[in-house]
């Protein structure tokens, strides 16, 4: 008896060895099948597929299993498959930790990100006049902060917001930053403004409503200077891997991820910062990773301790808003710093431990 059970177990294994032998040159023809759609621009999943495939088998099923095993066994199997695919892509992608395993630097006027400290970037929402300009930035330079933002062009949810000083804005940005040696980062919201701005600034900045502006987007992966890229409202963190993946393929590799906080159900603060970005880009892509906790919390109250845990999560580097006076500013009034309480952030996040270089 015992020896008939034997023989059942080794006719069992067997057939296991063949079952894995043609699940594996099926695994093969479906990533042929993968890198072909990459190739054509066909979606990967295809139900009307599946359901021809699923009639099929259960067409020739002659049992001992029930219709519905064979399809719920199948459905297995599609789903592996598709899996396979998807993992292909994400290998195939430019910007991703698979395909390059080292991280990138990006360097611009002297500045790293990504290497072996973080960095911080402050300055005020939208350019309003030299005054205010030359106030940031002579506190930024007494505090030993070398990046400076501020928004020339401003994409706002109303048409009658303040919109930015546009061209003008730009050279005042300049005018300000190579008086006190400081380097600059504004966002562009056009392609045709992209060849002026590099005359300007040194990091171009596409703002979460431009994240999904594919031709801007293009055209930026042409330029010759290197790109923060922030996280759209609702984008998901493929989506914002794909973004990248268009500057990158277009020739720009100087890219950076900030993520700016998403929107959700929740009101305590303007969006929610999601935390877990930082390690999961981090993980996903070799690209720097930033964490903006002006727009992302809205609340002066807990951007130091947002700033901390966001590098304490391996993020390269924070940016901050900074206005000489926040009551009269033009834009985001009630979420930028004044300049003590931005010398009150910055001593809290150098005496945090977080901010020096990382082993």
């Amino acid at each position: 008896m015992n020896e008939t059970l034997e023989q059942l177990r080794a006719g069992v294994d067997e057939i296991d060895s063949q079952l894995l032998e043609l699940l594996s040159k099926r695994a093969e023809l479906v990533h042929q099948i993968g890198q072909v759609k990459e190739s054509q621009g066909v979606p990967k999943f295809e139900p009307e597929r599946e359901k021809e495939i699923l009639d099929r088998i259960t067409a020739l099923n002659k049992g001992p299993f029930s219709d519905s095993t064979l399809k719920h066994l199948f459905k297995e199997i599609f789903k592996a498959s598709l899996n396979i695919q998807q993992e292909d892509h994400k290998r195939q992608l430019l910007v991703s930790r698979k395909k390059r395993p080292e991280d990138t630097i990006v360097t611009f006027k002297g500045v790293e990100v990504g290497g072996p400290s973080p960095i911080l970037v402050a300055g005020p929402c939208s350019i309003e006049s030299r005054e205010q300009l030359r106030t940031v930035a002579k506190a930024l330079k007494d505090s030993g902060v070398t990046v400076m933002r501020g928004g020339a062009f401003k994409p706002r949810t109303s048409p009658y917001d303040f919109q930015g000083m546009g061209l003008d804005g730009l050279k005042l940005l300049k005018e300000v930053a190579d008086e006190f040696g400081l380097a600059t980062i504004s966002e562009i919201v056009h392609p045709s403004h992209i060849d002026i701005a590099a005359d300007y600034i040194d990091v171009i900045q596409i703002g979460a409503r431009n994240m999904h502006n594919f031709e801007l987007l293009k055209e930026v992966g042409g330029a010759k200077i290197p790109v923060l890229l922030k996280r759209g409202l609702s984008a998901t963190l493929d989506e914002f891997i794909h973004a990248a993946e268009y500057i990158m393929v277009s020739g720009n590799e100087q890219i950076m991820l900030i993520e700016r906080g998403i929107r959700t159900y929740e009101k305590a603060t303007r969006n929610t910062l999601d935390i877990s970005a930082v390690p999961l880009l981090k993980q996903e892509t070799h690209l720097p990773v930033m964490v903006d906790v002006t727009h992302s919390t809205g609340r002066k109250d807990i951007m130091l301790p947002c700033a901390k845990a966001a590098l304490a999560a391996g993020a390269d580097g924070i940016m901050i808003e900074v206005h000489p006076d926040p009551q009269t500013a033009l834009s985001d009034a009630g979420q930028q710093l004044d300049i003590p309480q931005f010398g009150a952030f910055w001593d809290g996040l150098k005496n945090s431990g977080l901010f020096g270089p990382r082993s």
